[in-house]
């Protein structure tokens, strides 16, 4: 106060003048060019159905119009709410009118008054020019197994990125010849917050009304000393199939274990999974886990995909006594 008013000026002349921020003042963003996604509350985790979490089922298809009324059947009984379901196809180098029986399977499903229609369908045609056949000696000789496992591996890559959105969190990869599985299917492997789950698959056949209960998929199966070795002794383009005489890996099969009789929740570890039905938590996709439509580590497509994942960290895991039934196949000796 002693300070006359030259002085106060002159004592106040290195101030700066004073700047108030607020911090919370919002941002408007109003171009609609522009979207924001945030993928931080999408969650796969056993509280599923409370949390309301999205399922994208997705099935590659080819030459399959004779499997989709019984699909159709199959996927309506799903008992996790079909308004939380996103159906997604591959329509690709078939031959018979899988598009068309599709097409009107979907119609008839979508346009119910119930609760079966789910919340969305995607069909995807890609053709790839596959020119293997769809009978057992095309599909599951030694020499075809190669090129058909890198060409599903590309077809299921098709399907999953024109399909995966930013809400969905968990992946349903289902094949369309299965004739018998639990309507709570999701619900059950859902408990068990695993990133990658597969079943057993059998399929039923009868001799003499005498249910054999035959065992089907030999790609799910857990790795052996004699597989490593193989595969460090072959080529890198060279890519293993189970069960034929060319190359014994001494791996262990899920198929072969098990019993649908015993605790469904019995859990492996794997290193390798077939394709006929998984669920995969979406992240571990997001992540850039996918199927390899070339050899990685001496494998390719759902083998690939195993050990792509196991190498990135992610859990593969069986439940060899939880079995769907696949549709009765006529393989010859010599495939496992």
């Amino acid at each position: 106060m002693d300070m006359s008013l030259n002085e106060q000026q002159a004592w106040n002349a290195h101030l700066q003048t004073p700047v108030i921020f607020n911090h919370h003042a919002p941002v408007k963003v109003n171009d609609s060019t522009i979207e924001h996604v945030d993928l931080n509350p999408v969650k796969s985790t056993v509280h599923a159905l409370d949390n309301e979490e999205r399922i994208l089922l997705l099935t590659p298809l080819k030459d399959a119009a004779p499997y989709l009324s019984k699909y159709f059947e199959l996927i309506a009984e799903l008992s996790y709410p079909h308004h939380l379901i996103d159906l997604g196809f591959l329509v690709g180098d078939s031959k018979d009118d899988t598009l068309a029986v599709l097409a009107m399977e979907l119609d008839r499903i979508q346009k119910r008054p119930d609760q079966i229609p789910f919340r969305s369908a995607t069909i995807v045609e890609k053709d790839f020019g596959t020119i293997l056949g769809q009978n057992v000696e095309d599909r599951h000789g030694f020499e075809a197994q190669g090129p058909r496992r890198k060409a599903m591996g590309r077809a299921r890559n098709y399907l999953l990125s024109s399909t995966l959105k930013s809400d969905h969190s968990w992946v349903y990869w289902r094949d369309v010849d299965i004739v018998e599985s639990p309507a709570a299917i999701l619900e059950d492997f859902i408990k068990h917050d695993r990133d990658i789950l597969v079943p057993n698959i059998w399929f039923h056949r009868y001799e003499n009304n005498v249910d054999i209960e035959g065992r089907f998929d030999y790609n799910s199966w857990v790795e052996s000393e004699k597989g490593l070795k193989l595969a460090a002794s072959l080529p890198k383009d060279v890519v293993l199939a189970e069960g034929y005489k060319q190359y014994d890996t001494g791996r262990e099969y899920m198929a072969k274990m098990g019993d649908w009789r015993d605790d469904p929740n019995v859990e492996i570890n794997l290193d390798g999974i077939g394709g006929v039905n998984i669920l995969v938590k979406a992240d571990v996709h997001r992540s850039g886990i996918n199927f390899p439509c070339y050899p990685f580590e001496n494998q390719a497509e759902t083998e690939g995909f195993a050990k792509m994942a196991k190498r990135a960290g992610y859990e593969v895991v069986g439940l060899p006594n939880y079995v769907v039934w696949h549709i009765d196949t006529e393989e010859k000796p010599g495939n496992a």
